[in-house]
């Protein structure tokens, strides 16, 4: 017998719950499993990866270009207090990903938040959450390339004293013609996600220990020289810039929800998901923390504020000789390097999710019988966001990919809501702590990240929203396989 549901009395009497746990276009979890392979196999794909590897997995989706690129973006509008700015992001990251790894390890599919929210809000809200994820993880790896170019000239410049041209090395809006290491980078993380997950796995991890190794350096480099005058005033911006750089700074936690993108590659995941999830956010946070403190402290806001290449000018200034920041600029090139291969590796395992569902073309599910990856898929990808990786600057993307972002991740902590009413009895190897309180937190902290982003991006956004509904409406809607799949026709009501 199916346990009841627990007597939450804000869940019983909350009507939008109610309405949004009633019959739409939704597909069961355990029908998501079912067609995944539930704990088993999963559509062609091969279970390689233990935990450490999706630490390391996650690791290398998130540390990159938002610490080595970003913090200088961070310190320009929040100073000293960037450190607070990145404790909030922070923790609008923690609330989610008690979400993500109650969901991850009920529903571990490689659709990630997009399998949640067809499990929880149906199908119009699940194809916008995947029409996000678009955004976050393909637009995140163009504007990753961008920062990956940066940090490979001033690596060229300290090893050989010779730079790439700007013309090459830089999109029209940053002074170039075209960014041609931005397109390499991504051919090459490609080009090593269709030889199979297994090495991809081990590339990823042998990257992740080097870049905490390099950014661990830092830190010791950054305190030998620490001030502590240099932290006053302490938050000469006030709460506004603290808010607005805990937004800029939301960019460096995106790629930890890429971990449930490997739902069905991943031994064990109803243990190792939400494990892997809750270890790289606490990590990340801690290393972000102080490679901030360390920075501001060595050299001062305002010299760090708006430097591309923040943390190789701290470590040169610091010691006096260019080869200390050469190794930082080593490491930011395999860092931002890592970052293009996770996130790629999360943005194909989502759209092959909404290909089996029917709401994007089936080329993109098909996987190769021989590397047991979706290789057709991998090289659309690779091919369609190398675009803009070599003509677009890298602050054009960021406040539109956070802003997505941050809308996928309130609709993952109003999943986990809508799911324990709706499927009590569901099994979850973990559940969120203080439920409900913990979600509606979640949602909270992203609607106040997101009201710090600005009205432009605000309507940038409502744009693109309005364009993928538009998508569903003549495409996705038409195709899915709950309106022609024979066994998926009792799902579906009249009136989704």
């Amino acid at each position: 017998m199916t346990p009841s549901a627990p007597r939450i009395p804000f869940l019983r009497r909350s009507r939008l719950l109610r309405r949004l746990a009633s019959p739409q276009r939704i597909k069961s979890p355990q029908r998501l499993l079912a067609e995944s392979g539930a704990d088993l196999e999963g559509h062609g794909l091969k279970r390689t990866m233990g935990l450490f590897q999706l630490v390391c997995f996650g690791v290398g989706a998130i540390v990159g270009t938002g610490i080595f690129v970003g913090l200088s973006d961070s310190v320009a509008e929040a100073g000293p207090a960037v450190v607070i700015s990145y404790v909030l992001a922070a923790i609008t990251c923690i609330f989610t990903a008690f979400s993500f790894a109650e969901l991850g390890g009920a529903i571990p599919v490689s659709g990630s938040s997009y399998s949640f929210a067809y499990a929880s809000l149906g199908e119009r809200a699940a194809f916008l959450v995947g029409w996000c994820l678009l955004l976050e993880y393909g637009v995140s790896v163009s504007a990753v390339a961008v920062g990956w170019s940066q940090y490979l000239n001033e690596l060229l410049d300290s090893l050989t004293g010779w730079q790439l041209p700007q013309a090459l090395s830089a999109g029209p809006g940053d002074g170039g013609v075209v960014n041609v290491p931005a397109v390499v980078v991504v051919l090459l993380a490609a080009t090593l996600l269709v030889r199979g997950v297994r090495e991809s796995a081990r590339a990823t991890a042998a990257m992740a220990v080097l870049k905490i190794g390099i950014l661990v350096v830092f830190c010791a480099v950054g305190f030998s020289a620490f001030q502590a005058g240099h932290l006053s005033p302490f938050a000469e911006h006030g709460v506004g810039g603290i808010t607005a750089g805990a937004s800029v700074a939301f960019f460096s936690y995106i790629g930890f929800d890429a971990i449930t993108t490997a739902g069905e590659e991943v031994k064990n995941p109803r243990r190792n998901i939400p494990i892997a999830i809750l270890v790289c956010i606490g990590l990340v946070t801690l290393l972000y923390c102080a490679v901030a403190l360390s920075a501001i402290g060595a050299l001062g806001a305002d010299a760090v504020a708006d430097q591309p290449a923040a943390l190789s000018l701290v470590v040169d200034q610091v010691t006096g000789s260019s080869v200390g920041g050469g190794i930082i600029a080593f490491g930011a090139v395999v860092a931002i390097a890592s970052v293009v291969l996770a996130v790629m590796y999360g943005q194909t395992r989502v759209l092959m999710s909404m290909s089996r569902d029917g709401l994007v073309p089936r080329v993109f599910e098909r996987v190769s019988p021989k590397t047991a990856t979706p290789v057709a898929n991998t090289w659309i990808v690779a091919a369609v966001f190398a675009v803009p990786a070599a003509f677009a600057s890298l602050d054009v993307v960021v406040n539109l990919t956070t802003i997505g972002t941050l809308a996928v991740m309130a609709v993952v902590n109003l999943a986990v809501m809508v799911l324990r009413r709706r499927d009590p009895g569901l099994k979850r190897s973990f559940r969120v702590p203080l439920f409900p309180l913990s979600p509606l937190l979640g949602i909270g902290f992203c609607l106040y990240l997101i009201w710090g982003t600005g009205w432009t991006t605000w309507l940038q956004f409502a744009g693109f929203l309005v364009v993928g509904t538009l998508v569903y409406s003549g495409y996705g809607r038409r195709h899915s396989r709950l309106v022609t799949a024979p066994d998926g026709a009792a799902a579906v009501s009249p009136g989704a």
